[in-house]
């Protein structure tokens, strides 16, 4: 059976950070993205095998066994990127109802994936759209390696639902998706009744959100065949430092 996506409306890499100002998003197309890398899509294809040895997420508070993640911190200051020591996970409950209010120590992205230099010129070029919708200053960066896979069932993306992620952009790597149905993006105005759906199909399609104008969710997958997953880098970027847990 062919299952037909929505497919997302790309810009042009020179036009993301005016796409992001005015409606709260922009996506590249792999081909994009490559332009505004200024790498071959091979670069990142080198990183994908490390999607297949990612360890299981032991904190999902549904019961569930769907999700698989690495987790690192990074700071990015003008054109230097620096690795942060590796550090818990932490969202406040009005961000994340499901998850909110821990401390979630993930297994570190291994170092040879961090060495990579296409992920560090990924977090710089992003990080250099940021400053271009809000201002130059130093961005907190968390970067997340998730694996979605239905070997037990239904798969849930955004176990939470629509959120925000209690940042000021998150950036979403699609990586690919194997045998599965569903995994429909989602956008929402965070103060307006406007919104936004489409389907990730193309590995390495980037989709850029302004945290403080959107809501965003991607519905649950199914498996079609054996061995079905969604792989997707998600990275955060948030001024004035990491999230943490709020003093009594």
């Amino acid at each position: 059976m062919t299952i037909a996506h929505l497919a997302p409306t790309y810009n042009d890499p020179s036009h993301l950070a005016d796409a992001v100002k005015s409606h709260g998003f922009g996506v590249l197309s792999p081909s994009g993205l490559a332009t505004f890398l200024g790498f071959p899509l091979s670069a990142l294809d080198a990183l994908k095998a490390d999607w297949d040895d990612l360890p299981p997420d032991n904190f999902l508070k549904d019961g569930g066994h769907y999700r698989r993640r690495r987790h690192a911190s990074f700071i990015v200051n003008g054109n230097t990127l620096t690795q942060a020591a590796h550090r818990a996970h932490y969202q406040p409950l009005e961000y994340n109802a499901l998850h909110g209010g821990m401390l979630r120590l993930f297994e570190p992205m291994k170092a040879e994936i961090v060495a990579q230099p296409v992920l560090e010129k990924l977090i710089l070029s992003v990080a250099q759209v940021c400053s271009s919708v809000k201002g130059e200053r130093p961005w907190y960066v968390e970067a997340h390696q998730f694996r979605i896979d239905t070997s037990h069932g239904i798969g849930r993306p955004t176990p939470e639902g629509a959120h925000r992620d209690g940042t000021d952009f998150v950036a979403i790597l699609f990586a690919g998706r194997e045998n599965i149905r569903g995994g429909e993006s989602r956008i929402f105005e965070f103060n307006g009744r406007h919104g936004q759906r489409f389907t990730l199909t193309e590995k390495w399609t980037l989709l850029l959100l302004d945290d403080q104008k959107v809501i965003h969710e991607s519905t649950p997958i199914q498996p079609t065949a054996e061995g079905g997953h969604r792989d997707t880098l998600v990275l955060t970027f948030r001024a004035g430092g990491f999230l943490e847990p709020q003093a009594q």
